[in-house]
């Protein structure tokens, strides 16, 4: 893998990051897809990608104003739960089953951003 197209990719997958439209999700398809890594490997890095992306989106997220406090207070209260549970069952899942429901995943996201328009939203 040539040093120059990871840093490129690391810095475009950043800067979606940012965006907060999911700059980790296109890591995870390109470690998996073109570098050959494997599914449960590219979440570990993932998650340690995302972590790192995280604290200055928030930073200027919050600076803009853009944080909605009670839906933060709501999603964490689930979300971690419901993080841990995903965490043990993929680590007992098939990892053909697991990269098979991750692109059924990203194919229907996909899908839903190409065909479905949603009214803007005011801020």
């Amino acid at each position: 893998m040539s040093t120059v197209i990871a840093v490129l990719i690391g810095a475009l997958t950043g800067v979606l990051s940012g965006f907060g439209v999911g700059g980790g999700t296109l890591l995870i398809l390109w470690m998996t897809a073109v570098v050959g890594i494997g599914q449960a490997q590219a979440g570990g890095v993932n998650l340690l990608y995302f972590t790192a992306c995280a604290l200055p989106a928030i930073f200027g997220h919050i600076k803009n104003g853009l944080i909605e406090r009670k839906a933060v207070l709501w999603c964490t209260l689930f979300g971690v739960p419901a993080c841990i549970a995903g965490a043990l069952l993929a680590a007992g899942m098939d990892m053909g089953l697991l990269r098979r429901l991750f692109g059924g995943f990203i194919l229907v996201i996909g899908l839903r951003e190409l065909f479905c328009r949603e009214k803007p939203q005011p801020r």
